[in-house]
This record gives structure tokens, C-alpha cells and sequence, in this order.
């Protein structure tokens, strides 16, 4: 694809694992499992391919506050099983982590093992997962509004950016949407203001690379004109 024709940042709001694991007469956690490792692989796919910065929505601030306890239990366990193990994966193919959200209100041990995931990334990494994890769009910006109010600032756009969660992180040129809903589910509303949308029936457990490559090809044939003619 030509340069200007591929994007340097993608997001994913990667939905279905529920459903892809009831349709196998499977508990949501082994869906959950499932989409874990896909998330991983579909890092290192991103990776090779040239993409610079991927944001998965792994975790909603309704999520957290609506899902049953047994589900965000099972959901902590496996991070705290196999997230390690996976980020060192990352990280031996020099990629870092970044984390955004409000992690504070998570489980002590689970904001502790992301958070050290965060600042034990390598330095000058070429690539950037950005776990988005107890993030929603609307109290990021209301953060931000806040802060801004807090520092006695009137601010424009770009300080604006600086007070998100995504500072020093490029607005996202695609973000794809897995098993078959259309909307943004309250995703980097603030970012998205010219992104691209692609959305997939393909629950998220089986968007292989080759499906993740078909969206890229969709991005590389549209025209973004933000705004001019």
C-alpha cells in the first residue's frame, strides 16, 4: 500500500468473545481466553505489518460496572495468569505498553500488573499496544475538562489532547468494530472525530490476521479528505 494510504494507528473494539463461546456451549471466560490470545497475535500481526500504534478496548467502564462479578472475576484471573507471560512476548519483539483508563479502580493487583507493564516497556519502541481498560470516552474527556478547569486554563484542541489519556499517541486512522454492532460504544470519541470506521461480523476470537488484512486493504481504498474538498 502507498504510505499515505495505510494507517499508522488502528483501533479495535473487539467484541464477541461472549457470544463465540456460547455458540460452543462454552462458559464467557473461555471466550475471554480465547480473545486474549488473538489479541496478542493480532499485536504481533499488526506489528509486522507495519502499523505503528494498535488500541484495543479490553475493558469498558460500563463493562465494569454492569457485567456480573463471576464474569469480571474470571476476566482478572486470566490476566492474571497469562497477562505477563504475553506482554514479555511484546516486549522481546521491542514493543511497549501503553495503558488508558482508570485503572485506580480496578483490583490493586491488577492496576499494579499493568501498570508495571507500562513502565517496564522498552524504550524507542518501534510499536505501541494500548490497552484501553476501565476507559470510557466521555469520563476521559470529563477528566480532562477538569483538569483544564483545576489549572485555571481556557485551552484550544491540541492542549486540549494533551489532557487525555492518548497524550503523545497520534489519533487513530482506523478503528474496527468485531461481531456485527454498529456503534462506538463510548471508544476514543474524542479521537475518532476523522477516523475510519470498518465494522465485522466476525466475532472477535476469529478476526484472523488475514481478516485484519482485509480491513487494511478497505482503508487503503478510501479517500479522506478531512474536511477540504
Amino acid at each position: 500500500m502507498e504510505k499515505n494510504k495505510f494507517p499508522q494507528h488502528v483501533g479495535i473494539i473487539m467484541d464477541g468473545n461472549g457470544r463465540w463461546a456460547k455458540k460452543r456451549l462454552m462458559p464467557r471466560s473461555f471466550g475471554h481466553k480465547a480473545g486474549m490470545n488473538r489479541m496478542i497475535a493480532l499485536a504481533e500481526h499488526a506489528k509486522a505489518a507495519g502499523v505503528k500504534y494498535l488500541t484495543v478496548y479490553a475493558l469498558s467502564t460500563e463493562n465494569l460496572s454492569r457485567r456480573p462479578k463471576e464474569e469480571l472475576d474470571g476476566l482478572f484471573g486470566l490476566f492474571r495468569k497469562y497477562f505477563d507471560e504475553n506482554i514479555k512476548k511484546l516486549y522481546a519483539e521491542n514493543a511497549r505498553v501503553k495503558i488508558i483508563g482508570d485503572i485506580a479502580a480496578l483490583p490493586e493487583d491488577i492496576a499494579r500488573l499493568l501498570s508495571d507493564a507500562e513502565k517496564n516497556s522498552p524504550e524507542n519502541a518501534e510499536f505501541t499496544l494500548v490497552f484501553a481498560i476501565n476507559y470510557g470516552g466521555r469520563s476521559e474527556i470529563v477528566n480532562a475538562v477538569n483538569r483544564a478547569v483545576e489549572a485555571g486554563k481556557k485551552v484550544g484542541e491540541e492542549e486540549f489532547s494533551s489532557l487525555l489519556y492518548t497524550d503523545g499517541v497520534p489519533d487513530p486512522d482506523l478503528i474496527i468494530r468485531t461481531g456485527g454492532e454498529l456503534r462506538v460504544s463510548n471508544f476514543l470519541i474524542w479521537q475518532a472525530a476523522y477516523s475510519e470506521f470498518y465494522f465485522t461480523d466476525v466475532l472477535f476470537p476469529d478476526f484472523s490476521d488475514k481478516q485484519f488484512d482485509k480491513a487494511l486493504k478497505d482503508y487503503s481504498e478510501r479517500e479522506r479528505r478531512f474536511g477540504s474538498v
